[in-house]
């Protein structure tokens, strides 16, 4: 009873909602998600939880476990997430740095590209084999 009036005084749209049922995610869903939240640049919690349909108090925990599971500390775990803006140097070794740091951005956004295209294939074929579940039961 005090939960709820807890909840209804800080979210009354929330207190009228039922509960959600515990989710049970496969440990490569959850790897998938770590990885697409660790290569993105400036991502948040909130963005990447909400495009994988996920809590982001969720997507928070598998962050910090698996961080903690590789002893990466916050800081060193996302390195460049603060966008930079290249100035063309005249220098050329300074140039090269510039281009090989450009390489290395687009390489990472590569990666996260192709991790977000591989969840949804599987989410894809998750939901396929669930709605062809659905009918092969609504047929018996």
């Amino acid at each position: 009873m005090v939960d709820t009036l807890i909840l209804d005084l800080l979210d009354p749209e929330e207190a009228r909602r039922p509960p959600m049922a515990m989710k049970d995610y496969s440990d490569e869903f959850k790897a998938d998600a770590v990885a697409l939240y660790e290569s993105t640049p400036g991502a948040i919690y909130k963005s990447i939880a909400a495009d994988l349909g996920v809590n982001r108090a969720t997507l928070r925990e598998w962050v910090l476990r698996d961080r903690e599971r590789r002893g990466v500390t916050a800081a060193a775990a996302k390195p460049g997430a603060q966008p930079r803006e290249a100035v063309p140097s005249a220098d050329p070794d300074e140039r090269v740095r510039q281009l090989e740091a450009r390489v290395a951005e687009l390489e990472a956004s590569e990666r996260k590209l192709a991790t977000e295209r591989d969840i949804l294939r599987k989410a894809a074929k998750y939901f396929a084999g669930d709605c062809v579940l659905n009918t092969k039961e609504s047929w018996l």
